[in-house]
């Protein structure tokens, strides 16, 4: 399988801290990142993501050197825990913005907007702002953005740490439907030792500020 994304060698010097990683991502396939708090679980997505330069080494995504690209240059959707809508916004706008910053939505634009909220299960919610949602909702909102970013990789950093188990586990579920629709690359940091064992195809376990192991999901013990 192709690699979807490739850390050759990468060093970072966070403070004191030093992080060295050198991994590849199989393409389409979704990477579980697990680790104890410190490791470097973060900083590996932040690398990805562009929002930390290595001093040293590169980073590929589908063959492709971005190593130096602006975060909005990588193809790259991000859903965190704290769902990054704008609480003075509607479900709209807020996924609008994943469409084009400046707002200047066609009609079509917006039919992709509803459609995205329906594959979601918020159908009908287009005019809700955050504030008067669950959580799961928000975080449902946050997969609607995805959708219509239509972007290759997805990054996500504990994204559902702060939902009930039988919450978590629905939207694992969703996760994987989108998953199977979009192909997308994921790589997801987790310490949810279900949630890791129902979503991921491989498991990398991240110490000390490298990577210590990775196998697929079968093959590996979960690291806390």
């Amino acid at each position: 399988m192709a690699d979807g994304i490739r850390l050759e060698k990468t060093a970072l010097q966070l403070g004191s801290k030093r992080f060295s990683f050198d991994i590849a991502m199989s393409d389409g396939a979704i990477t579980a990142v697990t680790g104890p708090s410190g490791s470097g679980k973060s900083t590996l997505l932040n690398l990805i993501a562009g929002f930390e330069i290595p001093a040293s080494g590169r980073i590929l995504i589908a063959g492709e050197d971005v190593t130096r690209a602006h975060p909005s240059q990588r193809p790259i959707s991000l859903v965190f825990q704290d769902n990054n809508l704008f609480a003075h916004l509607d479900l709209v706008t807020n996924i609008g913005l994943g469409v084009d910053p400046s707002l200047k939505l066609s009609r079509e634009d917006r039919a992709r907007i509803s459609q995205s909220l329906e594959r979601v299960g918020l159908a009908g919610f287009e005019t809700r702002k955050p504030g008067t949602l669950s959580g799961g909702e928000r975080q449902r909102a946050a997969f609607a953005r995805v959708l219509v970013r239509k972007r290759t990789v997805l990054l996500m950093d504990e994204p559902f740490a702060a939902l009930d188990p039988e919450l978590r586990s629905s939207m694992a579920s969703l996760l994987l439907d989108l998953h199977r629709e979009t192909g997308n690359t994921v790589v997801i940091v987790s310490h949810d030792r279900a949630e890791v064992q129902k979503l991921a195809d491989v498991v990398v376990a991240v110490g000390d500020g490298t990577i210590v192991n990775s196998a697929a999901n079968t093959a590996i013990p979960y690291a806390r």
